[in-house]
C-alpha cells in the first residue's frame, strides 16, 4: 500500500535541500579562476595544498585549494589534479617526456650562449630535453670570446660544438666571427634580436610589442624605462629579466626564430655519429 502522508520529511540529507552544490574543479595548468577579491589568474603549479596563480602581468601568487573560487562566474572548489603525473606527458619545449632514468654521463659536445639570460631561458624550455641527451649548455659573456674557446676545446667528430649568437644579421660583428669560425664541428647560429629578451613574445608581459631603444642607449635600460619598470642599477636589470623568464612557461611563449635555431644546434650536438 502507498503511504498517504508521504515520505518521511526527515528521511535522507534533509539540511542539504535547496542548497546549491559547489562542483570540485581540479586545478590544472591554464585553468584561468577568479577570487573574491577580484584576483583573476592562471593556474601555474599546484604544490603541498596550494595553488600558484599568475596573473596577467607574469606575477605569481600562491592560494590554498578549497573554496572561495570562481570560474566562468560560477563558485567552485579547487582541488589538486588527480592524474598530475599523466598530464605531464610533454616537456616545455613540447617534446614528449621521457620515463626517470638516471643521469646521462655529459657528452663532450656542448652548447655556447652569449650570457646568462640566454642560458637560463635555454634551461627554462629545454633543460629536460638537454639532460637526457647528456648535452651542457655554457655561456661566453659574449661573442668575442668565441675564438679563444674554440682554440682551447679543439672541437672535434666526439666533441662537436654548437653556438648560439644574439643579433646575427647581415654585416654585423657577430655574423663576421661566425664566418670565421664555423666548420665540419662546429655549428653558429642566430635570432635577429639584439637581446635574448625580444625572443620572448611580448604578449606574456601584456605588451603589445618591444619598445624602439634610441641609439646610445643601453637597450636593457632603455627597455626597461619605457615599459616604466626600476632601470637604476644592475639589480634593477636583474629584477627585470626575473620577471621576464617568470612569464615563459613553454615554447609557445617564444618566437619562432629562436626556437628554431636552438632545436638546429640541439640535432647537431646529438646526431647518431657524435
Amino acid at each position: 500500500m502507498s503511504d498517504p502522508y508521504g515520505p518521511d520529511v526527515l528521511s535522507g540529507d534533509w539540511r542539504a535541500r535547496g542548497r546549491k552544490l559547489v562542483p570540485e574543479v581540479e586545478a590544472v595548468a591554464e585553468l584561468v579562476v577568479e577570487l573574491a577579491d577580484g584576483f583573476v589568474g592562471a593556474v601555474v603549479r599546484v604544490e603541498k595544498g596550494n595553488v600558484g596563480l599568475e596573473d596577467r602581468r607574469g606575477a605569481v601568487r600562491w592560494f590554498p585549494l578549497g573554496g572561495g573560487y570562481l570560474v566562468d562566474g560560477e563558485p567552485v572548489t579547487l582541488v589538486a589534479p588527480k592524474a598530475a603525473a599523466a598530464r605531464r606527458a610533454y616537456t616545455a619545449s613540447g617534446s614528449r617526456a621521457a620515463a626517470p632514468q638516471r643521469a646521462r654521463v655529459a657528452r663532450a659536445s656542448r652548447i655556447f650562449v652569449e650570457g646568462r639570460h640566454d642560458a637560463e631561458l635555454v634551461e627554462k624550455v629545454w633543460g629536460a630535453d638537454l639532460r637526457a641527451e647528456g648535452v651542457v649548455v655554457e655561456y661566453l659573456e659574449g661573442v668575442d670570446h668565441l675564438p679563444a674557446v674554440l682554440a682551447e676545446l679543439r672541437p672535434g667528430p666526439d666533441a662537436r660544438l654548437g653556438v648560439l649568437v644574439d643579433h646575427l644579421v647581415p654585416g654585423s660583428k657577430e655574423s663576421r666571427i661566425a664566418a670565421q669560425v664555423s666548420g665540419e664541428h662546429v655549428l653558429v647560429v642566430g635570432h635577429p634580436y639584439i637581446d635574448v629578451w625580444q625572443a620572448v613574445r611580448p604578449a606574456r608581459l601584456g605588451i603589445r610589442a618591444w619598445p624602439v631603444v634610441p641609439r646610445g642607449v643601453e637597450w636593457k635600460h632603455g627597455v626597461c624605462e619605457a615599459l616604466g619598470w626600476p632601470h637604476d642599477d644592475q639589480a634593477d636589470i636583474a629584477s627585470a629579466w626575473q620577471r621576464i623568464l617568470g612569464s615563459v612557461r613553454s615554447y609557445t611563449d617564444l618566437e619562432p626564430e629562436l626556437l628554431g635555431r636552438v632545436e638546429q644546434l640541439i640535432d647537431f650536438v646529438t646526431a647518431p655519429d657524435n
